[in-house]
């Protein structure tokens, strides 16, 4: 047996108890191999509803590997799913779709639906950007939300695909709101809304966060260098009684850069100032450099400084589909009661 399909039976095996879980809450989107913390840096696999994506980051996985991993995770569910294999490891391999390892069928890139939280989701193989629709190690943040919600107002902030929004609004919220500067982001979002009819409307703000977040704190928004600002959406001050800040590692606009090593108190500030008082702050690093104690100790003096002290904090770590042998998960998430 090669020491890729040992790994993987080892991963496999370590799961049941989690697949029984999952499937018991009705989910059905998982990682099923984790490969920079299971012996293959740089592979993953993970279940995608009926679907099953296998994705390479450092180098393709020959045909008779792939077939073989392929089997396996099937046998270990005992379910028929559709496999996809996306190799990321060459140069255009975002829009480069020449499968010469493997050719997914028709279906298993067609339009499908996954469960997580027994709410359902837009599953694509492939699509405008790189990144699958749904993030699967924010699953138990998303859950979070679900299960505080009711009853609140609720800022769903570089809302991506607007699943945390989802799981608000399936939660009993008041009100949600997702604002991200992606209208296909949105799009999506509102695909996965109609997937949930039963769920109450949500609110959907196409906007740079820059501009969105400081008026909704109150705070001018501010030019660079006497630049003239683009067009943007006028929004009212308001504050929410829960707010979920997720940002990228970096981006930059003509409002100003997300910066998640070395500015991570710009983001920070105006959502804190957004959220009610008494109110929930989630905020989030996926910077696997930047350590949590460091990051904590940085976003709880942001808050004293900011007037917004933090009365208890919480950390809230991956679900075991995402292991971490000493514990440092590149995702790190702390959950701020203002």
């Amino acid at each position: 047996m090669s020491a890729l399909n040992q790994a993987l039976c080892a991963a496999l095996e370590r799961r049941q108890a989690l697949f029984a879980e999952l499937h018991a809450q009705g989910t059905d989107c998982y990682r099923l191999f984790h490969g920079s913390q299971e012996g293959a840096p740089g592979l993953t696999v993970d279940r995608y509803g009926p679907q099953l994506l296998v994705q390479s980051f450092h180098q393709p996985l020959e045909r008779d590997a792939l077939l073989q991993l392929l089997d396996r995770c099937q046998h270990a569910l005992a379910t028929p799913l559709l496999p996809v294999y996306n190799d990321r490891s060459q140069p255009n391999s975002r829009i480069d779709r020449r499968d010469p390892v493997y050719q997914a069928a028709p279906e298993a890139l067609a339009d499908l639906v996954g469960h997580e939280w027994g709410l359902n989701y837009r599953v694509r193989a492939r699509h405008a950007g790189q990144d699958p629709l749904l993030f699967l190690d924010l699953r138990n943040a998303r859950g979070w939300v679900k299960r505080h919600s009711a009853g609140k107002s609720v800022l769903n902030l570089f809302a991506y695909t607007c699943g945390v929004g989802l799981c608000a609004a399936a939660g009993g919220a008041r009100s949600v709101s997702n604002l991200d500067f992606a209208e296909g982001n949105l799009a999506v979002g509102r695909e996965n809304a109609a997937l949930n009819p039963d769920l109450a409307a949500m609110r959907f703000i196409a906007s740079d966060y820059f501009p969105a977040i400081r008026q909704f704190a109150g705070l001018p928004v501010a030019r660079r260098h006497g630049q003239r600002l683009p067009d943007y959406p006028r929004l009212g001050a308001e504050q929410f009684d829960l707010v979920f800040l997720d940002p990228p590692a970096w981006a930059r606009s003509a409002f100003g850069t997300v910066d998640l090593l070395r500015d991570y108190q710009s983001l920070l500030k105006p959502a804190l100032l957004a959220t009610a008082e008494g109110g929930t702050l989630i905020c989030c690093n996926n910077l696997a450099r930047v350590e949590l104690d460091d990051w904590r100790d940085q976003v709880l003096r942001c808050a004293s400084k900011s007037g917004r002290p933090v009365r208890e904090v919480e950390v809230l770590t991956p679900a075991a589909d995402f292991p971490s042998h000493d514990g440092r998960h590149p995702l790190k998430t702390l959950i701020l009661h203002l």
